[in-house]
């Protein structure tokens, strides 16, 4: 067995996807825990932003029944001329019941975050071990900024390990270095972000500099160099969708054995998601022209490579 102490850990999840195949070898389970160090506004999942659990308002489920306003007891909700509801956040924020949710019978009122156990957490992640043993995959932690919340992450990954589940993360890189390394050993798989080189240009995407998760990844590879790391871009119109973004990342991965790169092309997934919590999707209806990821792959694959013929 475990130690008592990891099982009994707990944290806010605000999903767990099954039958994943994107986020690490083989056939996954993702658990997304909730609250993010980023801002970045193309994020597809809105709801893992924040840590504590919200209530999203799905009106196109709504039925009319107006249970959930005689539920909350701070009058955050109320009736729109036409019909739909309104919350006042400023209101519904101070909620800890979630009373509305719990009231709604047609999941109009939606919960996102659940504070669950590393033990329920993994009870839900080993019914899939059968497809885990056959194709090499395992668990992923996700979010949201997995490692932003050590005291339920750590646990996680010590347990999943000592049930012989493989590991791994999708993460930022905007954590304490220390946190990173103590996570490493217990990870098969590292699925990191890299989201622009120039750190003003980083801090007016996602709201903060780089110089940490550059420093971050740095390390990981050098100090762990028998872990695989994934770098992963989500290529932003406007944002990183340039050449001197593609070749400075690939100067940067130069010389490293232990680390893949995959060119993400932008999508729009999870904008809905933003109405449901009563907020604007910063992107607006911006596209990536086709091809373009495409190119940005080729320019990182071929920079990592010229010194790499050179040195042979």
């Amino acid at each position: 067995m475990g130690s008592f102490e990891d099982r009994k850990a707990t944290g806010t999840v605000f999903n767990i996807q099954k039958y994943s195949v994107h986020d690490g070898p083989g056939i996954r389970t993702i658990v997304f825990l909730k609250g993010c160090p980023l801002s970045c506004k193309w994020c597809s999942n809105p709801e893992s932003q924040a840590s504590h659990p919200q209530v999203a308002y799905n009106k196109g489920r709504c039925i009319g029944c107006h249970r959930c306003i005689k539920a909350c007891e701070h009058d955050a909700i109320t009736v729109n001329e036409d019909g739909t509801l309104s919350l006042d956040r400023s209101k519904c924020d101070v909620c800890k019941t979630l009373d509305c949710a719990h009231a709604c019978p047609a999941q109009g009122m939606i919960i996102y975050g659940e504070n669950k156990t590393v033990d329920q957490i993994l009870k839900e992640v080993e019914k899939d071990a059968l497809f885990y043993a056959r194709s090499g995959g395992g668990m992923t932690l996700s979010g949201g900024e997995p490692l932003m919340h050590a005291d339920i992450a750590l646990p996680l990954l010590r347990e999943a390990r000592h049930r012989r589940i493989k590991t791994a993360i999708e993460t930022c890189g905007c954590i304490p270095w220390d946190t990173l390394k103590e996570a490493a050993p217990y990870l098969n798989y590292v699925l990191f972000d890299v989201k622009q080189m120039d750190s003003e240009k980083h801090r007016e995407g996602v709201g903060v500099g780089n110089e940490l998760i550059l420093s971050n990844l740095k390390k990981l590879l050098t100090e762990f160099p028998n872990l695989h790391v994934q770098v992963r871009t989500p290529i932003i119109p406007g944002f990183n969708d340039n050449d001197e973004f593609a070749y400075a990342l690939g100067e940067f991965l130069k010389g490293y054995e232990n680390v893949g790169y995959e060119a993400l092309p932008y999508h729009r997934l999870g904008t809905q998601k933003y109405d449901f919590l009563s907020r604007e999707y910063a992107m607006g209806d911006v596209s990536l022209p086709d091809g373009v990821a495409q190119r940005i792959q080729r320019i990182v694959d071929e920079t990592r490579g010229a010194v790499t013929e050179e040195k042979k």
